[in-house]
């Protein structure tokens, strides 16, 4: 397929530069992809569209405040770094503005800095000064959320809501620390929709997809196929695989919640080794875990996953060929049509989308 086949138009008023609040107040679109039914409603009615046992499987990474600014010394020019994973202990392969192999970088309000060490495929690795958890209270103190580009480009420089966005870009259940960022579809999930979904019969499963600057990369080449993704580290429980395999037996739904969690669910279940070695091992409180680049573009045969809680995502990016994938090119084409015409907000502090 082509890269034209995944875009579309939208008014620059619909990018959602705030969320919502509260939280599960957002619209939220059900595309039935066999009958291709739209449906408009709000979030916090998420579970009138499940049944009982369903299995709704979180991504619970954590965001961290990844952007850092500094100088270099001994000239003073401004640097800007982007931080994407840790290589080795105080070693991370960076993203940076300003920077050259060699150089010394001072951070802002600290006394942290870092050696650019070596440049490869348009990132850095530096070396920082502190390592673990010292490094992370750092960064916790002069570090700022990487808000996407096309929020920042929307937002009043002196807006004070900016203050928010610690908050804001993160889930209610985030637990392991490693995104640059969110996986917004669990933006919208407060207590009282879990609260709901469990009285259903709803079950809820956690798995940890540490989100990566390849997951935003755009899509540089006309044949998607050419395109490589990134790898990201995931963790999954073997109790979890193991249950999830048991419910697919069953013919029970399997919700993932975002494109995060759909990858790391399709990736493992499109291995049997890696199926039967977690559901086989002696310790089920272990976990299976490791690096995946799966991408999910339309062709693609899904193993696991039978409904998709995701948002509006920008266009010819990886995120919408993956729903596409799931749902069919034209319906969504045809859900995003209807979801301008009813001026919903679109991208990461946007609304939400079910695909069933």
């Amino acid at each position: 397929m082509n890269l034209s086949d995944f875009d579309y138009e939208l008014p620059e008023k619909l990018i959602a530069d705030y969320p919502i609040e509260p939280r599960d107040s957002s619209k939220l679109l059900v595309l039935e992809k066999v009958s291709k039914n739209v449906i408009h409603d709000n979030f916090y009615n998420l579970g009138h569209y499940l049944q009982k046992g369903d299995i709704l499987v979180l991504n619970n990474s954590k965001v961290y405040p990844a952007r850092l600014f500094g100088k270099k010394k001994g000239t003073d020019g401004k640097v800007e770094i982007l931080l994407n994973h840790e290589v080795s202990p105080g070693k991370w392969q960076v993203v940076g503005k300003g920077l050259k192999i060699g150089a010394i970088v001072l951070f802002d309000d600290s006394d942290l800095s870092a050696k650019v060490l070596e440049q490869n495929e348009g990132c850095y690795v530096v070396e920082f000064s502190k390592v673990g958890e010292e490094f992370f209270r750092v960064i916790e103190s002069i570090g700022h959320v990487p808000i996407p580009p096309y929020i920042e480009a929307k937002r009043e420089e002196n807006d004070s809501r900016k203050n928010a966005d610690k908050e804001n870009y993160q889930t209610v259940y985030a637990k392991e620390r490693g995104s640059v960022a969110a996986p917004t579809a669990g933006l919208h999930f407060t207590e009282k929709v879990f609260a709901d979904l469990r009285e259903r019969g709803v079950e809820i499963e956690e798995l940890t997809l540490h989100v990566g600057l390849g997951t935003f990369a755009p899509v540089k080449v006309d044949d998607i196929t050419k395109h490589q993704i990134h790898r990201e580290f995931f963790s999954i429980k073997n109790e979890v695989v193991a249950k999830l395999n048991s419910a697919k037996v069953a013919g029970r739904r399997i919700i993932s919640v975002g494109t995060t969690s759909t990858r790391v669910l399709e990736y493992i279940f499109s291995s049997p080794e890696l199926v039967n070695s977690a559901v086989s091992s002696k310790e089920l409180s272990g976990s299976t875990s490791g690096w995946t680049d799966i991408f999910i573009y339309p062709g693609y045969k899904f193993k696991i996953v039978s409904g998709i809680v995701t948002n509006f995502h920008l266009p010819k990016s990886t995120l919408i060929m993956l729903v596409s994938a799931f749902a069919g090119v034209e319906n969504i084409q045809s859900a995003y049509r209807a979801a301008i015409e009813s001026e919903y907000r679109f991208y990461s502090y946007g609304d939400a989308m079910l695909i069933i």
